[in-house]
């Protein structure tokens, strides 16, 4: 009796693996992080198979073709599924997020910095001399507050081209107090993880 309900039940397991099998779809998924608005290429892309349910918006492997040459509308994590809505304009800023846009002079961003960057932002106060009277005073600018972003945007300005305007997406708490800050206090420094 026990060996007839060992054989039924490893039967319904076969059979209900089998048709778990079956309905598995290759669709893709992203081979490695992107930033918004990172225009997909086909090293971007890798396929898996996955059980999709009717309301899974996910990309076909088969149509690829119809993501490479896109921008992605999301900052995404490599190994997130591609999906209709992750693809197309940039959707920035993402909900919690805002963008503040800081005009800037060289020595205050890496010269090389570029959309989808990962920066930290300094801003600083006004200059104080430190040194003991028999020393020689140096002037250091004390960082007053510091934040964590990420480059939306780099363009030069039309009015004046010294000034390099930098568009940097944050916690919207944190966009609000960068907008307020003093001109010329402001420094980004690049971080390791950015870029694309």
């Amino acid at each position: 009796m026990l060996g007839v309900v060992l054989v039924v039940g490893c039967a319904a397991a076969a059979v209900i693996v089998s048709m778990q099998i079956d309905h598995r779809q290759s669709v893709l998924v992203l081979a490695r992080p992107v930033n918004v608005g990172h225009v997909l290429s086909t090293q971007d892309l890798r396929q898996v198979a996955i059980a999709v349910d009717v309301g899974l918006d996910a990309i076909p492997s088969a149509e690829s073709s119809t993501v490479v040459g896109r921008p992605v509308a999301y900052s995404l994590p490599g190994g997130a599924l591609v999906t209709h809505g992750s693809v197309g304009a940039p959707a920035v800023p993402t909900q919690g997020q805002a963008v503040a846009a800081v005009g800037l002079k060289a020595g205050q961003f890496p010269p090389a910095l570029a959309r989808g960057a990962r920066v930290a932002v300094l801003i600083s106060a006004a200059s104080s001399t430190v040194g003991t009277p028999s020393t020689s005073g140096t002037t250091v600018a004390a960082p007053i507050a510091a934040w964590t972003a990420n480059v939306a945007d780099v363009n030069g300005s039309a009015q004046d081209q010294q000034t390099t305007v930098v568009s940097l997406q944050l916690p919207e708490v944190d966009a609000r107090q960068l907008a307020v800050a003093p001109v010329g206090q402001i420094s980004l420094v690049a971080l390791s993880g950015g870029g694309s």
